[in-house]
């Protein structure tokens, strides 16, 4: 049981660093650059500033103990759905392997916060 719990907040700590503080840190502090991933593949500026908005909000459900099961399942979802989304733009659009690889990367480790979440509240 320990066990999954360290593998669960290692990669749920990887998440909200890369999906919630640092996107978010960015468009408060450097918004200049908030739109860096997007405008490039012809999103709009709101489009960017939404969608970081979106990810420390399913970020925050996920890091959050006490978060009902149906909104962190939701969370969960979100934040997949915009990494398979995210692959699918650079895919179409620049094809730069780099960038249609990270989603990917950040997706698995997604998969395993899910996997190991679960297993924690199965077995504990």
């Amino acid at each position: 049981m320990k066990k999954y719990k360290i593998i669960f907040w290692i990669a749920t700590a990887i998440i909200i660093l890369w999906e919630g503080i640092m996107p978010l840190s960015t468009l408060l502090f450097a918004p200049e650059y908030a739109n860096a991933g997007t405008k490039p593949l012809g999103y709009p500026d709101y489009f960017a500033h939404t969608l970081i908005i979106a990810k420390a909000l399913g970020v925050l459900a996920i890091a959050y103990p006490k978060t009902p099961g149906r909104l962190r399942e939701w969370a969960y979802a979100g934040l997949t759905f915009n990494l398979i989304f995210a692959f699918i733009s650079h895919a179409f659009v620049d094809q730069n392997v780099g960038f249609m690889l990270l989603p990917l990367i950040v997706l698995g480790i997604l998969a395993i916060s899910y996997v190991y979440h679960n297993k924690i509240y199965t077995h504990g």
